[in-house]
């Protein structure tokens, strides 16, 4: 049974509520859930009504990982078994969380968090973040003026923190999404996944293409889904006949990149593809 009831308020094709349910399946009722201000928070209803049918606990953009590391701290003392579990964007993980991310890191805070991310302040009327991938229109990066930096490294921030479990992942490989939150869940001390989850209202595509978007960053090699366990790291192969046809696609398909030329579409898909890392 679902623990997140058809009550929700989230946007047509999100897939953060659709990763967020399957996490919440997977780690079960005896979970409580940390959000940040994100659309997560939104989704969940308006109060006194609430569509997740676990606690939740509400907190400031900046606090998430603090927050969930008291409550284990808590439930410890009271010898509670339960899950506690940061589902936050990109925005209170990249930037306003990032202190508390990497504190709770440095000390091992025995929780999960997971990072949805949708690559904008979405919540708020899609504005820039550090995770906003090179090229992208939004409020604060105009047409004329899109973002021209690459997204920050997140995972490799993470893994200079020695912590025990760093995955990515995403719904349009549910299996092994499900693979990776349980690996955590059985796991002890702090581990991270990175959910990448596209947004139909802020990447301006239909909504009946959220899992293809996911599935197309996947193939392209724009999003690889790694697994890190104590900083031993693998990357799952994906058969691919043309990643760059495949690459383009994705780019077309969203009115975010509708601005870029073809030189500029061919130098974002170079400039990646020289990168260490990958979005």
């Amino acid at each position: 049974m679902s623990l997140i009831s058809k009550g929700h308020i989230a946007c047509q094709g999100c897939a953060a509520l659709s990763t967020a349910n399957l996490i919440l399946n997977e780690l079960g009722p005896r979970t409580v859930a940390v959000i940040p201000a994100c659309c997560l928070s939104v989704c969940n209803g308006p109060y006194p009504s609430a569509a997740f049918k676990i606690p939740v606990v509400n907190c400031a953009f900046e606090t998430a990982a603090i927050t969930a590391a008291g409550i284990r701290a808590g439930l410890d003392r009271k010898k509670e078994e339960a899950n506690v579990v940061v589902l936050a964007g990109d925005g209170g993980t990249y930037d306003i969380g990032l202190g508390a991310l990497s504190g709770a890191a440095e000390r091992n805070d025995n929780i999960l968090y997971v990072c949805y991310d949708n690559e904008a302040y979405m919540n708020t009327g899609i504005q820039r973040s550090s995770a906003t991938p090179y090229g992208a229109h939004t409020m604060t990066t105009p047409k004329e003026g899109y973002k021209r930096e690459h997204k920050k490294d997140i995972i490799g921030i993470l893994k200079a923190h020695d912590v025990p479990y760093i995955a990515t992942a995403t719904i349009t490989k549910p299996g092994d999404f499900k693979k990776k939150v349980r690996k955590a869940k059985d796991m002890k001390g702090f581990r991270f996944i990175l959910a990448f989850t596209p947004c139909p209202t802020g990447w301006k595509f239909d909504p009946k293409y959220s899992i293809k978007m996911a599935r197309l960053a996947v193939n392209s090699g724009l999003f690889p889904l790694r697994e890190i366990v104590w900083g031993e790291e693998t990357v799952k192969k994906i058969k691919t006949e043309d990643s760059k046809a495949v690459f383009k696609e994705y780019i077309k398909l969203q009115g975010r990149f509708k601005h870029l030329s073809d030189e500029e579409v061919n130098n974002f898909y170079r400039a990646y593809k020289n990168f260490d890392w990958k979005f």
